[in-house]
């Protein structure tokens, strides 16, 4: 029997055991076997308080993570399997074997949609990402892709605009599901260039990093090579819910909703980080919800006894 079982890492679940460990609850965390989250794709971090020379994505993981154990937080690099809410203790399967907590913080967060081409996975977190606001800075008066129709993708290119030299945005069709005033702020910047009826095939890269991608016409099957040294995927999210199977409730695009602070519609069982967040999507973001989620869990915790 467990006081406080947090679902996954990250910033929000390693604040989360910090400060469960620290309210000395003993929390247990299943970390995933990809413990760290989207993080660990991520080569530097300029944006993160209290590191004025920037960190890898990793060593900041491992360094929230030590810190976290040293307070007692015991970690378990395994995925959850299933879970039973409908009663207290719930209870989380995790490689056959069942364990039980009076409490629940979920903060299994959300994993970008990548295109799935050729050479994308060499060069993800180097030359290719899925957060301008995060690596942006990196590409001053270089040339830049970004790939996508809708207002995640214009906000993004037209974010980049700030540090690169040009954008080019890839939309595999000539309709944009990105709204009005987005769109015409993306088409009438001078930096920005839109290719339709674009997908991209592939990535080139050298030694050195990305160099470009080649692009495909679907409806001739024609092809042209663009050079870039760093590209954006803005074609969404997928927040990692499955295994819950709609025992909380969620958006219509799988979401964890909030009821009460950060308690969801299950009483007992909490959620922070980009599981919920569909708005910031950002490391310091979604550790101070990881914070809010451990004290709610504490305050409720102590309600119920």
């Amino acid at each position: 029997m467990r006081n406080v079982i947090i679902i996954g890492s990250g910033p929000a679940g390693y604040t989360a055991g910090l400060y469960s460990a620290r309210a000395l609850l003993k929390p247990l965390m299943f970390a995933g076997y990809m413990s760290g989250g989207q993080l660990m794709l991520t080569s530097d971090i300029e944006n993160f308080p209290g590191y004025p020379n920037g960190i890898g994505g990793p060593e900041m993981m491992l360094e929230l993570r030590e810190q976290a154990e040293r307070f007692g937080l015991e970690v378990q690099d395994k995925n959850v399997e299933r879970v039973d809410f409908s009663e207290r203790p719930y209870r989380v399967w995790v490689e056959g074997r069942e364990f039980r907590s009076e409490s629940i913080i979920i903060c299994t967060g959300a994993e970008s949609i990548w295109l799935g081409v050729e050479g994308e996975d060499a060069q993800k977190g180097r030359g290719i990402s899925t957060c301008a606001t995060c690596d942006g800075a990196f590409f001053r008066d270089e040339e830049v892709i970004v790939v996508g129709g809708g207002d995640s993708a214009m906000e993004e290119a037209t974010f980049l605009t700030r540090f690169a030299k040009k954008v080019t945005i890839v939309h595999r069709r000539d309709v944009f599901r990105a709204s009005k005033v987005m769109y015409e702020r993306a088409v009438n910047h001078p930096k920005i260039e839109i290719k339709t009826h674009r997908i991209v095939k592939s990535w080139l890269s050298d030694d050195n990093g990305l160099t470009g991608a080649v692009l495909e016409d679907p409806r001739d099957n024609s092809t042209e090579t663009v050079e870039c040294t760093g590209a954006f995927i803005a074609i969404g999210h997928k927040p990692i819910t499955n295994f819950l199977e709609s025992q909380v409730e969620t958006d219509d695009n799988g979401y964890i909703l909030h009821k009460k602070n950060t308690m969801t519609s299950v009483e007992g069982v909490f959620a922070a980080g980009d599981v919920v967040d569909t708005r910031y999507r950002q490391a310091i973001t979604a550790a101070g919800m990881g914070c809010q989620a451990a004290i709610d869990a504490e305050k409720w915790l102590e309600d119920q006894h």
